[in-house]
């Protein structure tokens, strides 16, 4: 068994979680029991952050509680508001600005540190985890205005996880649509099993470095393109369907003739739809019918029909959620880091899981190079 290669890890088990199932052939998924429909419909982002972190969902009191003490933790300091400044003067990539931001964050926080009781205490980890979830809007709203020659907005306590950063990235309090279909694309964001982030995080944690340590390697490992990067690559091929004038089941014919991939499509789990894309899919098209415009829906739509009945391939999260967040009117580079800020509720209910439980991810390679090679001394090479 020792012996066996399973490139990528695939159908390797490492790890036990309570915290989502994945079944790749119904395409079903759920956190904690809850399956993400039901979330998606009737939860907010701040009582799928409770799930995860404190495994049950909160009653009335505990989520006034825990959505008031995050929100409470989303200003950010002097020191971080001139890294950020910096970051966007120079034009950084959005994802690499935010991995800078996720490393200084834990500079202001007087609960970092590196000995044991830092790094493994679960209540701790908690509130740390918290200020993260409540710094990184801000960060990324300031971050998008400062490139864009505006001030930042400071953040609201009164509105929702959702709803104040898109305030703080427009400077206007959106309406209840637009704040709703946010906030159910970060429940739909907000946990996916053993991706490669959340492995990422859980590798680093397992090494007792500190949350922060863990959030940084797992944003570094999202900004790639087969990962979250893959939300920006889907509304650049839409614009390019667009700019092309071709129907888009053509544009998709001759982008396949040419050897490109086709963004948005497969998945390492699923054999079917993502139970997310579904989701993400209606509410793009209702987005696009309040507008007026079912220009984006509908060329996602015909490409889907077509990989879907000429491929055998069916759309994964990041092919809707590129439309969906186009007719927000949110910058396409934003689309990632807006997955990180998600996704890093599901990155720490991983990480408390693995202190809790720690045993050093240290997997081993097969080597295949020369063993017998003699040495020559450098002055008869």
């Amino acid at each position: 068994m020792a012996d066996d290669l399973n490139r990528g890890l695939e159908g390797v088990l490492v790890a036990e979680s309570e915290l989502s199932f994945i079944d790749g052939d119904e395409g079903r998924l759920v956190y904690r029991g809850y399956t993400i429909e039901d979330l998606a419909e009737s939860a907010s982002y701040e009582e799928v952050v409770y799930l995860l972190w404190h495994g049950a969902l909160p009653t009335a009191a505990e989520l006034d509680e825990f959505s008031s003490a995050m929100a409470a933790e989303r200003s950010i300091d002097a020191d971080l508001h001139r890294t950020i400044a910096a970051l966007a003067d120079a034009d950084e990539n959005p994802m690499a600005a935010l991995r800078t931001v996720v490393s200084q964050l834990s500079a202001s926080d007087d609960e970092a540190g590196f000995d044991a009781d830092a790094v493994t205490d679960r209540d701790r980890n908690i509130r740390k985890a918290r200020r993260a979830t409540a710094k990184i809007p801000t960060a990324l709203a300031a971050f998008k205005r400062l490139r864009n020659g505006n001030d930042p907005i400071e953040p609201r306590e009164d509105l929702s996880h959702a709803a104040n950063f898109l305030y703080m990235l427009n400077d206007e309090v959106p309406d209840e649509v637009l704040a709703d279909v946010l906030d159910q694309a970060l429940v739909l964001h907000a946990d996916h099993g053993l991706n490669a982030s959340t492995f990422s995080a859980m590798v680093t944690a397992s090494t007792l470095s500190d949350l922060y340590s863990a959030l940084t390697a797992a944003v570094g490992t999202l900004a790639g393109s087969l990962h979250g990067g893959a939300n920006q690559n889907v509304m650049r091929m839409l614009l390019e369907v667009d700019e092309s004038g071709m129907d888009p089941t053509e544009w998709v014919e001759a982008a396949l003739d040419d050897g490109r991939r086709i963004a948005g499509f497969g998945h390492r789990v699923y054999n079917v739809k993502d139970p997310r894309a579904k989701i993400l899919g209606e509410q793009s098209e209702a987005l696009a019918e309040a507008a007026g415009d079912m220009k984006w829906y509908d060329y996602s739509v015909a490409v889907e029909e077509f990989m879907q009945t000429e491929k055998g391939i069916a759309p994964n999260v990041d092919f809707y959620s590129a439309s969906t967040y186009y007719q927000m009117g949110i910058p396409i580079d934003i689309y990632t880091p807006i997955f990180a800020m998600s996704r890093v509720a599901g990155w720490a209910a991983h990480v408390l899981e693995q202190y809790e439980d720690n045993r050093l991810i240290r997997p081993r390679a097969r080597y295949v190079g020369p063993r017998d090679q003699t040495f020559v001394p450098i002055d008869e090479r």
